[in-house]
């Protein structure tokens, strides 16, 4: 196999945010790993374990032809929502902090929604081929808009507001990408729209979430809803251009929820600085370059589905990246999601280098076209 640029830029930056999440994942859980396991390096050794999973997962896909995946597409989206359904199975589910989003199988978590995510798109990116001729007629467009509606009703009975709104970012984007009619992505986009009031209005606890989000150092918020964005944006205060060093994190010591999941780029400001979160922000924009690059040579090569699949793959990773960070510094309410390749999370890690796997596969096969 021949390496060329496209392959470059995704191979490097994937295996530098890979490192820098190993280093940022010790940093940030050291103080709560000793607390919860007497190991500090607990949440460190479990991500090396994912990271090893992933590269597997990686390589099955990596020589797996994507035509086989176009032709299964509904085989993974069967799964994805048999997997979300029994969640809300007794003795199933795993609650935690009052989200049901986990399958637990002895050791291992299964995070239901994430894999959802590498369903959608390859069921989406298939479908907008097979339907191609006809995407624009009314009955071809109510399967994805049921579908959609069907998965973001499973998400948010969990409930995961964050991974909901991804999903439809995701399907919404294809489809788009794929030339549906403005009216029907004004339908998508008022689905969208009536699922989130229905699931801020109707939750107290999200309603006060986003009421915190407006002001996380009200004195009647910060030791409730806007704890977590308070404590964040401390974080990122106290990085300054250069940051506190490395491992001298104050915030990491119990103050900060989730500093080695959804607040991890909160602890690599505070660190590493303004810099270190730059340095990052470029890796991610050489990944996404890569990606584009895969894309549009699939198009180019006539090969619809592979391209509407890398173009998923990188909508899926600029949005939860641009989520991520914007949470973390105050742009968004806070949602529960990770970073790409950078957070803690076995069933995140193992599922992005899964769809890496895929992207590194189509632009093998577009090689030799």
């Amino acid at each position: 196999m021949k390496i060329d640029l496209r392959d470059i830029l995704i191979i490097v930056p994937v295996s530098v945010l890979l490192m820098f999440g190993i280093i940022m994942v010790t940093s940030s859980s050291i103080y709560i790993a000793d607390d919860l396991t007497s190991n500090p390096f607990h949440f460190a050794q479990r991500q090396v374990i994912f990271i090893a999973v992933g590269f597997l997962a990686m390589i099955f896909f990596l020589v797996i032809p994507s035509e086989l995946l176009y032709k299964a597409d509904w085989i993974f989206m069967l799964i994805s929502i048999l997997l979300l359904a029994l969640l809300f199975v007794p003795d199933v589910g795993t609650s935690v902090n009052g989200s049901i989003r986990w399958i637990r199988l002895g050791p291992i978590n299964i995070q239901p929604s994430e894999i959802c995510k590498f369903s959608l798109i390859l069921y989406i990116s298939g479908y907008s081929v097979r339907r191609m001729t006809e995407i624009n007629s009314f009955r071809s467009f109510l399967k994805p808009l049921f579908l959609l509606f069907l998965i973001s009703i499973l998400i948010m009975g969990q409930p995961d507001l964050g991974s909901t709104a991804i999903i439809c970012i995701l399907v919404v984007g294809i489809l788009f990408y794929a030339g549906i009619s403005f009216f029907q992505l004004f339908l998508l986009l008022l689905l969208i729209g009536l699922l989130g009031y229905l699931a801020i209005s109707t939750s107290p606890m999200r309603l006060a979430r986003v009421l915190a989000f407006t002001d996380p150092f009200a004195a009647d918020v910060v030791l409730n809803a806007g704890w977590q964005l308070s404590n964040s944006l401390i974080s990122i205060g106290q990085g300054g251009w250069f940051g506190v060093g490395l491992g001298n994190s104050f915030q990491k010591s119990f103050f900060l929820p989730e500093a080695h999941t959804d607040f991890i780029f909160a602890i690599l400001i505070e660190e590493l600085g303004l810099i270190g979160g730059l340095f990052l922000i470029m890796i991610f924009l050489f990944l996404f370059y890569g990606l584009i690059l895969i894309c549009l040579d699939s198009f180019k090569k006539n090969r619809l589905f592979q391209g509407y699949a890398v173009f998923g793959i990188f909508l899926l990773l600029v949005v939860q990246t641009l989520f991520n960070i914007s949470v973390n510094i105050g742009l968004l309410p806070t949602k529960g999601l990770t970073l790409p390749f950078i957070s803690y999370g076995g069933t995140s890690i193992i599922i992005m280098l899964s769809l890496i796997g895929i992207v590194l596969r189509i632009n093998n096969e577009n090689k030799a076209i």
